[in-house]
């Protein structure tokens, strides 16, 4: 491989995913970024809060569990139906509800160097970004690794690829690990792969390379495992406000927000914000939770959780967004507005297999005086198939 070739490939990512941004390497973060990863790694840092105001607020999360003695129906109360944000270990080491398994053939087969040497993998093209149109930058593996080892970028490249699954060689991914008990029964399931939305994603980012603050979309959870390197998370409430912890007003116009800017300066800015201003009301209640995952461990986002991650050094992992029955209620009100077919089609499938969760949703229907496209074009059609059947009968 020659410098020439992964240069050529990932400038014309660059330029595809961020055309307005001309340099890359505009703010100096590779001098900058050794400061702050010093100060995280701390081991007093390495799990912190900050609660300005609310006593009542919970101090111990994420929860710090071990899928070596945790089984799935304590998961299952004690922490997913009461959305705590968890940190699980020992799940890729072959454990799992408390049970001894396997361990995934990721852990060794996911290492950057056996990814560089990977023949069924170096060569495939996955994603690292979208143009302005939405359209997917893909750039082959083997040049990707090669920008890992030698970007002095501020907010290097990203790969987050969920289409892994269509590729002949790279689908070979899906066999390297595999869902853990605890976020298995996934009721997405029952929507075809063509119809539900993108949910699980192979990882590869370099340090200083992450995710802005976001909610997980159609208020799915998910579970996200680290097999190489070092993660920084931040978690808020889902009560906190958007224009709170995204830091409305307190990003110059110079300043970018992406995931490494977000970290070393504007979260301070939140947090000190949030302390003066914590008896007006729309910052009673304000929290937020930093912690790092470290390698081989699950980190568990419930639903409706603010998140933001950095990677703090290299790394590799699998995430997956998953809808559960115990948070069932919240992924059905926004799915039934944002994918009105998908949820005609779940809801289906739910009177057959969940009957339970099929009578909940047309109870919060019936509640939010919400009718659904496709029952009210279903409920015509039988109505005319009726008409028909009666004039027919009629006629004879």
């Amino acid at each position: 491989m020659t410098t020439e070739n992964w240069n050529k490939s990932i400038d014309e990512a660059k330029r595809l995913h961020r055309p307005s941004l001309r340099n890359w390497e505009v703010d100096g973060m590779v001098e900058k970024f050794p400061r702050y990863l010093e100060s995280v790694t701390e081991e007093r840092r390495h799990y912190e809060h900050f609660i300005p105001s609310d006593e009542n607020a919970p101090v111990d999360i994420p929860a710090i569990l071990d899928a070596r003695t945790l089984t799935k129906e304590d998961f299952f109360e004690h922490y997913e139906a009461k959305e705590i944000p968890c940190v699980i270990k020992s799940i890729p080491e072959g454990y799992d509800s408390a049970e001894k398994t396997e361990p995934w053939p990721a852990v060794t087969s996911w290492d950057l160097e056996a990814l560089t040497k990977d023949e069924e993998l170096r060569n495939r093209r996955l994603k690292c970004g979208e143009d302005d149109d939405g359209h997917k930058v893909k750039v082959r593996l083997k040049y990707f690794l090669e920008y890992l080892r030698n970007n002095n970028d501020d907010s290097p490249l990203y790969i987050f690829d969920s289409n892994f699954d269509e590729d002949k060689y790279a689908k070979r991914i899906l066999t390297d690990y595999q869902v853990p008990s605890y976020f298995r029964d996934d009721l997405f399931r029952f929507v075809s792969e063509s119809r539900r939305p993108p949910y699980r994603w192979f990882l590869v980012g370099p340090k200083r390379s992450g995710t802005t603050v976001h909610i997980d979309p159609l208020g799915t959870s998910a579970w996200n495992t680290l097999i190489h390197g070092q993660k920084r998370w931040v978690l808020f409430p889902p009560h906190v406000p958007k224009r709170i912890v995204k830091g409305k007003g307190l990003i110059a116009s110079n300043e970018d927000d992406e995931a490494v800017h977000y970290f070393t300066f504007i979260l301070d800015r939140i947090k000190q914000k949030a302390a003066a201003c914590q008896h007006m009301d729309e910052y009673r209640g304000f929290a937020c939770y930093e912690f790092t995952q470290n390698s081989g461990e699950t980190v568990f986002i419930p639903s409706g959780w603010w998140h933001a991650v950095l990677n703090l050094t290299d790394t590799v992992g699998v995430t997956q967004n998953f809808c559960s029955p115990r948070n069932f209620d919240r992924v059905w009100i926004e799915t039934r507005s944002g994918r009105k077919r998908m949820a005609w089609k779940l809801l289906r499938k739910l009177e057959e297999e969940y009957p339970y969760l099929a009578e909940r949703a047309r109870a919060m229907n019936t509640r939010d005086q919400f009718q659904m496209k496709y029952e009210i074009l279903a409920n015509q059609q039988k109505e005319e198939e009726h008409h028909w059947k009666r004039k027919v009968q009629r006629t004879v």
